[in-house]
């Protein structure tokens, strides 16, 4: 397959080397266009008022791996590889291997997953690759996973407007309990910011969110363990994600109150 690779730790990330090595060495044809530097939690964020640059990579990755480094946002290289790097669009878009994991709300945040969507956005199917650990240097199992389910997804592609979000637990690989699908839990975090004065003397804030609680969400019908429930259990966690975020609760209520706004105004 076709095979466009981003991530949002930059390109001298060995998430990123591990998951395009594994894959071209499996046959795939690989192209690598992620970030020049860790652009971790930049979200869905878009270059609009700078020029963004890419810069080919040679020596890097495994020989037949096509490698840019680019200036912007993980959404950025997704958006530019297809419409401006590449001959012929991918057939699949991947993004990870990310240092640290993406569960539950987290997925907001994530450059990672952003990528990921990007390319959803543009009509491909996708997925986010994530290692729970921020520690770990091992990046294989989650690589080798990769590798499976790419030959899966060759067979039975992923409906429209979806992508997969995979978090892939820090243990040894005999420790892995299986794979299993998922939905999207909720972390709540104290964003405490701790304040410090620089050497001038200028006051400055540095966030250091603490994990508060895992929650449920009541929208979401209880017919499979959440991401954040299942990574504690040791399972790979696959979580079909889209971009529409309406809700059905605050659907309604809206059209109960809409009516009697509608009557006053």
């Amino acid at each position: 397959m076709r095979l466009l690779i981003s991530n949002d730790d930059g390109v001298y990330a060995r998430g990123i080397q591990t998951l395009a090595n594994t894959l071209a060495e499996a046959g795939h044809q690989v192209s690598v266009v992620c970030p020049d530097r860790e652009r971790s939690a930049t979200g869905h964020g878009l270059t609009l008022h700078q020029p963004i640059r890419a810069e080919k990579i040679e020596s890097l990755f495994h020989p037949a791996v096509q490698v840019w480094a680019c200036s912007g946002t993980p959404s950025d290289c997704v958006k530019l590889a297809i419409w401006a790097l590449l001959d012929e669009p991918p057939e699949l878009v991947l993004s990870g291997i990310n240092h640290g994991a993406n569960l539950g709300t987290d997925v907001l945040y994530s450059g990672t997953v952003s990528a990921a969507m990007e390319g959803m956005i543009e009509g491909i199917p996708s997925v986010a690759l994530s290692l729970t650990s921020f520690s770990s240097q091992n990046f294989q199992p989650a690589a080798d996973f990769a590798c499976a389910l790419v030959e899966q997804l060759a067979k039975h592609p992923l409906p429209e407007l979806t992508l997969l979000s995979v978090n892939v637990p820090s243990v040894a690989r005999d420790q892995i309990r299986g794979a299993i699908v998922t939905r999207q839990g909720v972390r709540r975090y104290i964003d405490v910011f701790e304040k410090r004065v620089d050497p001038r003397g200028k006051t400055y804030y540095w966030l250091a969110g603490e994990l508060l609680e895992d929650v449920d969400d009541p929208d979401v019908a209880a017919d499979a363990p959440t991401d954040v429930e299942a990574i504690r259990e040791n399972y790979i966690t696959i979580t079909p994600l889209h971009y529409n975020l309406t809700s059905p609760s605050g659907m309604k209520m809206a059209q109960e109150w809409t009516l009697s706004l509608t009557k006053v105004w």
